[in-house]
């Protein structure tokens, strides 16, 4: 499910999720994946044994460092190497955070909130995994997925690219059939699990400010049932009703539910009728909402209880509603808002599976629900931390402040002064007129401003803001003028370290963007 950390939760300029359009062999797959196994079940040591024999991690050493060879011919990532091309677009400052895993140091607010959102989705039905290694095929994070060719979320203005063919991936659904099929595939297809959970590091090239990073987290979770493998509609009652006593054992909670719209609608969110029964829908539905009603439920219960010391029992029912909404890979389709502190914030998105990413998952006689979750979204609203880089902090004035298993409200230990420093600049001809963003030279983009201050400042700049613009009446060319926010979370920046900083910030617009300065 491709998320955004924070902010509006499903990115719409990338897609969200996409369905799989061809279809491969089981040969074929396993080919084309044999190098990403880096699928670890936290749920039990007997499924990671035999999830490690399945699919073999590799490169998990926490001191390999992942660093360009001196010929810049090549890089290496957790003690793998991969040739460079003209694709290559990943630099030594995204690079050296690969192998962090913070959503597994059991002290940190993003693996305290993995855990309690695990924690709702519990063995043996579900197994809860990681994903340790974030390179992937290009195949993996968009061809199975249907991505088309000329989708933005390809350019190497959105993505880093180690090469042509081989990615950071920019979603977790980049594992998605491989869970889909390892469902399937456990104990020759009599699993015990029925739906899984899985939470990676994700990268992709974007904004700087309070709530945007370059490398985020999500978890994706997805329940299946299995079906007939003939003529499934005729038995879509049977099915159902499988379903429903499925939605009767979940627990009961208080939580107020705001759903105004049908669960099906022909134009808003219509119906897979090659594929699925109403009755089935209205059944899996049921099951999604009750599910992740659950899971917010228990969430804002905690970050409630830190903020005001209250008991579950001395607090008032959580408020939820649902939104009709629209991703490739499931319909129908929705949103959930949790009202929390006087406004609706919208949390997580879901839906009802596509039948053809199941069937192109090698898994046709199944139907089922997803859903997406940003990682750090949650956890600045639990630990009400007002800065995304906070998460990437090495201070222990921060991390004291967090123990596993509790929920702690997040206490400033500082708030240093801002430096604000203006760059304007024209760009070039081509640059204005656009151009491929395939390998090779690409058009300006506002994310490659972006990655040119976070290469030379790193996590002292707080946001770059867009200020001003303009074209020139008789050349045509266009200006920018952008405003940069020097500022440490950890101590006060002086006048000169900000300046060589900033100048810096210049040279590498000019020989990197090609910009002229003004």
């Amino acid at each position: 499910m491709r998320l955004l950390a924070t902010g509006r939760v499903l990115c719409a300029r990338c897609g969200g999720w996409s369905v799989a359009i061809p279809r491969a062999s089981a040969a074929r797959f396993l080919q084309r994946f044999q190098h990403d196994g880096s699928a670890r079940c936290v749920s039990s040591a007997a499924s990671q044994a035999k999830e490690e024999k399945l699919y073999p991690s590799q490169g998990s050493s926490t001191n390999l460092q992942n660093v360009w060879s001196g010929s810049d011919k090549q890089v290496n990532i957790r003690g793998n190497s991969y040739d460079t091309d003209e694709w290559t677009n990943t630099p030594d400052s995204i690079l050296s955070h690969i192998g962090r895993l913070l959503y597994l140091d059991e002290n940190h607010p993003l693996a305290i909130t993995r855990r309690l959102i695990e924690g709702q989705f519990p063995g043996p039905v579900y197994g809860n995994h990681v994903e340790k290694y974030p390179v992937v095929s290009t195949a993996q994070n968009f061809d199975v997925l249907g991505f088309p060719v000329d989708h933005p979320g390809r350019s190497r203005t959105d993505t880093y690219y180690i090469n042509k063919n081989t990615v950071l991936r920019t979603h977790t659904s980049a594992h998605q059939q491989t869970y889909f099929r390892r469902l399937d595939s456990l104990t020759n297809g009599q699993s015990i699990e029925q739906g899984y959970t899985v939470t990676a590091d994700v990268y992709r090239r974007d904004a700087i400010d309070r709530s945007h990073y370059p490398i985020f987290h999500q978890m994706e979770g997805a329940k299946l049932w299995r079906r007939p493998s003939t003529d499934p509609l005729q038995y879509s009652s049977e099915t159902a009703a499988t379903i429903w006593a499925d939605v009767a054992s979940l627990p009961v909670n208080d939580v107020v539910v705001e759903d105004l719209n049908p669960t099906i609608h022909a134009e808003r969110n219509p119906l897979q009728a090659r594929y699925h029964s109403p009755e089935e829908v209205e059944a899996i539905a049921a099951h999604l909402k009750r599910s992740l009603e659950r899971m917010v439920d228990k969430i804002f219960k905690e970050a409630r209880k830190a903020v005001s010391g209250a008991s579950d029992a001395e607090q008032k029912p959580l408020k939820v509603r649902w939104v009709e909404a629209y991703f490739p890979f499931t319909s129908p389709s929705w949103e959930l808002e949790i009202f929390w502190q006087g406004d609706w914030l919208e949390v997580l998105g879901c839906g009802v599976i596509k039948q053809e990413l199941l069937i192109n998952s090698d898994v046709p006689d199944r139907v089922g629900w997803a859903f997406g979750i940003g990682i750090e979204r949650m956890a600045m609203l639990l630990f009400n931390i007002p800065d995304i880089r906070l998460f990437w902090s090495q201070d222990d004035r921060f991390l004291s402040q967090f123990t596993a298993g509790e929920i702690t409200r997040f206490e400033p230990f500082s708030k240093h002064p801002a430096c604000y420093k203006d760059v304007a600049f024209w760009l070039n001809s081509s640059a204005s007129s656009g151009g491929s963003a395939a390998g090779g030279a690409m058009p300006f983009h506002e994310n490659d401003v972006m990655e040119i201050v976070r290469d030379v400042a790193g996590d002292l700049v707080e946001d770059v803001k867009l200020v001003d613009e303009f074209t020139h009446p008789n050349t045509g060319r266009k200006s920018l003028c952008y405003r940069v926010n020097y500022r440490s979370l950890e101590r006060t920046l002086t006048n000169k370290e900000t300046n060589d900083l900033h100048n810096r910030v210049r040279e590498k617009l000019v020989e990197r963007a090609g910009v002229e300065l003004r």
